[in-house]
């Protein structure tokens, strides 16, 4: 494990391997560096690959308080580790913070975003008004497992039976340990999930070569997100990967990944 110092003194952990042109993974909600492990194992042969922990996270510190910009900061500091310039490759809520970097001007020279969890119709229930205080108050009163049920279910939209299962399963304890980022994921997605059109103006600036990605399989209201995500950006393109879901098997995900990386 390594650290690099963010421009407000906060120490971000990341691990890297591989050798080649530097990608940096940028990580949704409830998800450490150590979630990218299987992808990053595929791609050493061609690539450095950059997997961090996102403030609040793992062994990253914390400093309050929180803004989307310090996070965008954060990724510039791991672009300096990584060289002059980077790829980067976003997922779910960490695809629409990549996003944000790159329309801040960060050095990213190409940009693949799998599934941000925008809401542009009524496809699904659009989360509460209040989410972030919701979470942010069962945090404070120590129902770290209630907050996660929370996010899961108002969220992601996961049924409240399954996440009732999920609180059974041995992985339930690590997610209880990041519920407390949950609420710079919504602040991330700001006014993004209330089933309106984007606001196209906001990433006009991100003229990088785009990949946006989606699964085959995954519900209705994200595939069209992932279109709307395209049609907003000045240089992207889509693609749909046959089978897969919100979490893309690795083996899938990784020749898509070399493919665009490499520009072939």
């Amino acid at each position: 494990m390594n650290r690099v110092i963010s421009k407000d003194g906060t120490p971000i952990a990341f691990d890297w391997s591989g050798e080649g042109a530097p990608i940096i993974f940028v990580g949704g909600a409830l998800s450490d560096r150590t979630a990218v492990a299987p992808v990053a194992a595929l791609l050493a042969p061609h690539f450095t690959v950059f997997a961090y922990d996102r403030r609040g996270l793992g062994a990253s510190g914390d400093t309050a308080p929180y803004a989307v910009d310090r996070e965008v900061e954060d990724l510039e500091a791991l672009i300096g580790e990584a060289g002059e310039s980077a790829f980067v490759f976003g997922h779910s809520s960490g695809a629409v913070l990549a996003l944000a970097a790159a329309a801040h001007g960060l050095a990213i020279t190409r940009l693949a975003l799998y599934e941000p969890p925008f809401i542009v119709d009524d496809s699904r229930p659009r989360p509460p008004e209040d989410f972030a205080a919701q979470l942010a108050e069962l945090i404070a009163s120590g129902r770290r497992g209630d907050a996660v049920a929370l996010f899961l279910t108002k969220g992601v939209d996961l049924p409240v039976d399954a996440v009732a299962q999920m609180r059974s399963a041995p992985m339930w304890p690590a997610l209880e340990a990041m519920a407390h980022t949950l609420v710079y994921n919504v602040i991330i997605m700001g006014d993004t999930m209330a089933g309106n059109s984007l606001p196209a103006k906001r990433w006009a600036s991100a003229t990088l070569p785009t990949l946006v990605m989606d699964g085959g399989e995954s519900p209705a209201w994200a595939r069209h997100a992932v279109q709307a995500v395209v049609d907003a950006l000045p240089n992207a393109q889509r693609r749909t990967l046959a089978g897969q879901t919100h979490g893309a098997a690795p083996e899938v995900l990784a020749p898509v990944l070399e493919e665009f990386f490499t520009g072939r």
